[in-house]
């Protein structure tokens, strides 16, 4: 059965000046600030869709790679990924232009060059979110053995 996740924002003002929430209807997550200086200048304690995008990013990433590494015989004992979403100005406008992630784990009894190569591809293509960009953002992926 398909799941549906559901969010919602709310905006006020123009694009420059002014300022929204976003909110998440599962209840998990606390409704959180966005403008557009967060967006592209400085954080100043509120998020972007951009952040966004790199949590859901890391979060699915890490899921499928410990699903592929228990498949593989070699179960993770912990993964630590950090996603880098770059937002830059292309043309008259901005977008998405590039996807970084950078995974350390313990992985006892795994082969280093098998673990590099299951990460590349899980990240690349291999989890739900990839696969949403693919073909649109370049992603890449860094992965070290403890």
């Amino acid at each position: 059965m398909p799941m549906v996740r559901k969010a919602h924002a709310q905006w006020q003002g123009d694009l420059l000046n002014g300022k929204g929430t976003v909110g998440f209807e599962a209840g998990a997550l606390p409704e959180v600030p966005v403008t557009w200086r967060a967006r592209a200048e400085s954080t100043d304690g509120k998020t972007s869709p951009e952040e966004l995008l790199a949590g859901a990013h890391a979060a699915c990433f890490a899921m499928a790679l410990s699903h592929g590494l228990a498949k593989g015989g070699t179960p993770a004992q912990s993964l630590s990924v950090r996603a880098e979403c770059t937002f830059d100005k292309v043309g008259d406008g901005f977008r998405v232009t590039k996807m970084q992630l950078h995974v350390t784990a313990k992985v006892p009894g795994a082969d280093r060059s098998k673990f590099e190569e299951l990460a590349r591809t899980t990240g690349e293509k291999g989890c739900p979110i990839s696969q949403a960009l693919a073909g649109n953002v370049p992603i890449s992926v860094s992965a070290h053995l403890e």
